[in-house]
């Protein structure tokens, strides 16, 4: 059976969701394996942007990889053989657990911190609504993984994707009205409810609702496709800058709610913004969408680096720029993700951070 967490007034221990810039022990993926998400040739072109995210990102952390076979697992080793020297491959620490997919953000852990130690909460996962079925291996991989590490993990019977929620490590987040509210989430939930879940359960404080998301996005509007905290109290926002952008409407509704927005003590938050990169259409989208759901804040922020999707447009090096001044304790790097998001995700949609437990 389910457990919830006993609400905050009762419990002796805050738990606090962390924020993804805190240190990490090590990122976690899936490999990409689903010929219908990657049909034909676009199986092999996406495991090329996997092959640029390790290369970015091993020289940093760890990475914890799920992988569906052993024979999966084997063409990894055989790839990382190809690409990597062997320090780096000492790195990558392989899972033979099934999954359906690769969007390791949205059916992995989201980790609070309690009593010092990273504590990971795993939600129900439904496929964004029942759009991909089947769906059950993805619903299972947390738990599985858990047992796997050794870690402390609460499992919640609420459903809720990883995507669609942005903390700041202070107890305030963001989400949509358009993913949580669904009726093809939660139907028996009202606003109030699962925004107490979020309150009881991750530790927040405050929540800012957004209303809906960008165009091509089918899990109906996640968060960490137009808005991220980058510190405690900075926003970064996606806005349009073409008029005939077909999410111009949607982002200054949301820019609009984030200036006034205020967090846990009641100031305001700083709110910086960032251009979308120029819409791309592609008539064979997975889910028929005019287009696809690219994005420059669908960023991932690791030990060190930050890797942001780029898509070969002008607009690609002042975006990298602006980021290098938020982060200028890290690399900033460019990984071109064309061929990912045709599967209808970015970066930060197929990474999860792991945090401090013991065994990881």
């Amino acid at each position: 059976m389910m457990k919830e967490y006993m609400p905050l007034k009762k419990s002796k221990e805050r738990v606090r969701m962390v924020a993804e810039w805190e240190p990490h022990k090590a990122t976690l993926l899936a490999w990409p394996h689903n010929s219908n998400t990657w049909p034909g040739n676009r199986l092999r072109l996406v495991e090329d942007v996997y092959i640029d995210i390790l290369t970015s990102l091993l020289p940093f952390e760890d990475v914890h990889l799920l992988v569906p076979t052993e024979q999966c697992a084997q063409h990894v080793q055989m790839l990382m053989t190809s690409f990597f020297d062997v320090d780096l491959r000492k790195k990558l620490f392989y899972h033979i657990i099934p999954t359906n997919d690769c969007w390791i953000r949205d059916y992995g852990p989201i980790t609070v911190w309690k009593n010092g130690i990273g504590i990971w909460t795993c939600w129900q996962f439904n496929a964004w609504g029942g759009k991909y079925p089947p769906w059950d291996d993805d619903n299972k991989a947390a738990v599985k993984l858990a047992k796997d590490l050794n870690v402390d993990v609460r499992e919640l019977s609420l459903i809720l994707e990883g995507g669609s929620v942005e903390s700041n490590g202070a107890g305030t987040l963001i989400t949509t009205e358009s993913v949580l509210l669904n009726p093809n989430r939660n139907p028996e939930r009202n606003k109030d409810e699962i925004q107490l879940i979020l309150k009881e359960n991750l530790g927040i404080e405050t929540v800012i609702w957004l209303k809906g998301g960008i165009a091509g996005d089918d899990t109906d509007g996640h968060i960490d496709d137009m808005t991220r905290f980058i510190s405690r109290d900075t926003i970064v926002t996606a806005v349009a800058t073409d008029p005939a952008d077909p999410n111009g409407s949607v982002l200054q509704e949301n820019y609009e709610i984030l200036k006034e927005a205020k967090d846990t003590s009641g100031n305001r938050f700083r709110v910086e913004t960032l251009p979308m990169p120029a819409p791309i259409s592609d008539q064979d989208a997975v889910d028929g969408s005019e287009y696809l759901p690219a994005s420059y804040l669908n960023f991932y922020i690791a030990n060190g680096i930050v890797l942001v999707p780029v898509f070969g447009q002008a607009s690609d090096e002042d975006v990298l720029n602006k980021l290098r001044y938020y982060f200028p304790a890290r690399e900033v790097v460019g990984i071109p993700s064309v061929d990912l998001v045709f599967g209808q995700g970015g970066i930060h949609c197929i990474t999860n951070s792991l945090y401090g437990h013991p065994s990881l």
